[in-house]
């Protein structure tokens, strides 16, 4: 067969199948996955029985408990399919991740309902990235429609520890030898191939100050206060930030965050400690461990420059790193990756499709540190706001569902052809 016939096959199963594909996204996003609280184990065996029922066998990697449990989630069983084609050619991994923030309020459509309204459907993790976990599949399975020789071979790797940074996800497939892919794509969007993405840094910072009755509150040092003035240090980093450019198309400059803050024990009791966390963002230039050296050293001399009442004790300030997640940075190997969906998207999209960065962080970074060329890229919208991810009403537009899949079909045919 012509490579012309065979996408011509290609997108003709995909059409045939969608149909299927659609209610298989559905039951996916009808099991909540919410990270926290991360129960996340039921998800993975309803996942493995849709498979089964394919004649796609997954097998299945539960990260022990202790792990699970320390690490601040309930349960992770990551999953594996594999299908070897011949010796002689690529392997290649398509990663998607089913953990999900908490759906939060202001939903029009159930956010595990997976209704379909006007040619979208919608639920909590609908665009990111249960959709990209029905892509892959049928990507896959339309591959193998073809009947013809193939050389290398496909993983389907499922996960459950992005949000909380892909460590027990990905990370811990890789540390434990489960798999050792030759290129990997993982779940992104329909209009744009990502080649690198920002690094994230998290910190725990715990403002001690010394509780009191708010009658007298001279009688103690305000932990809130202290909090207050260190995070007014923190955050006018930002405009400092501004000036650091990044030469990766699609991102810009670094900048920080502080999404939580806890304190406090009454509304009349002067609070004696507050926690806060925060999150700072890394372009691909910057060295993580300066960034983080040069942020405690910030929270240091704010902490050092807060003035208690007299006689009250000083602040005491511990830092904790949560999470380091380095830049993603494009590993030379990922060119075959980037033409074949470039060619394919343009040719399924009717338009170009761009080699660009993005200020978020994924879990691909976990492929690329051990040299594993790869790029994002999936079904949906232009930008992340578009989807509702992470927002209400999250949702994916079918028919970039259905033309990611035949951009990835034919990428796989050309890839392992």
């Amino acid at each position: 067969m012509t490579a012309l016939t065979d996408y011509t096959a290609l997108d003709a199963w995909v059409d045939a199948h969608f149909e299927e594909q659609v209610r298989f996204l559905q039951a996916l996003v009808q099991v909540p996955t919410d990270t926290p609280p991360g129960n996340n184990a039921p998800h993975a065996e309803r996942l493995r029985e849709l498979l089964a029922e394919m004649g796609l066998a997954a097998e299945a990697f539960p990260v022990p408990a202790e792990e699970v449990q320390a690490y601040g989630m309930q349960s992770i069983t990551n999953l594996i399919v594999r299908r070897r084609f011949a010796d002689g050619g690529p392997t290649i991994a398509l990663n998607a991740h089913g953990d999900v923030v908490p759906p939060g309020e202001g939903w029009t459509h159930g956010p595990y309902s997976g209704e379909v309204v006007d040619g979208k459907l919608y639920g909590r993790a609908a665009a990111v990235s249960k959709c990209d976990m029905s892509t892959f599949t049928f990507a896959l399975r339309a591959l193998e429609s073809l009947g013809a020789p193939r050389r290398g071979g496909v993983e389907l790797h499922f996960t459950y520890d992005e949000e909380f940074g892909g460590e027990l996800g990905p990370g811990w497939l890789l540390k434990h030898g489960h798999t050792r892919p030759d290129l990997m794509i993982a779940a992104g969007f329909s209009y744009q191939v990502v080649v690198a993405h920002n690094g994230c840094l998290q910190l725990e910072v715990t403002v001690q100050g010394d509780m009191s009755h708010a009658a007298i509150p001279d009688s103690g040092t305000d932990a809130l206060q202290g909090a207050v003035h260190i995070m007014n240090a923190l955050y006018r980093l930002n405009s400092d930030y501004l000036q650091v450019r990044s030469s990766v198309e699609g991102i810009t400059h670094p900048y920080l965050n502080i999404g939580l803050i806890q304190g406090g024990t009454n509304t009349n009791v002067i609070p004696g400690k507050v926690v806060l966390k925060l999150d700072r963002r890394m372009i691909p230039e910057e060295d993580p461990s300066v960034v983080e050296a040069s942020l405690r050293e910030c929270i240091a001399q704010a902490a050092a420059r807060f003035s208690p009442p007299r006689g009250g004790k000083q602040l005491r300030v511990e830092v904790r790193r949560l999470l380091l997640a380095r830049a993603m940075q494009p590993l030379p190997g990922n060119a075959p990756l980037v033409a074949a969906i470039q060619t394919h998207g343009q040719a399924v999209f009717g338009e170009a499709i761009p080699a660009v960065g993005t200020p978020l962080y994924t879990d691909v970074r976990l492929y690329g540190e051990r040299q594993i060329p790869g790029v994002i890229y999936g079904a949906g919208p232009r930008t992340v706001r578009e989807s509702n991810a992470k927002r209400a009403d999250e949702h994916i537009v079918l028919e970039d569902l259905r033309r990611a899949t035949k951009v990835l079909a034919r990428s796989l045919r050309d890839l392992l052809t």
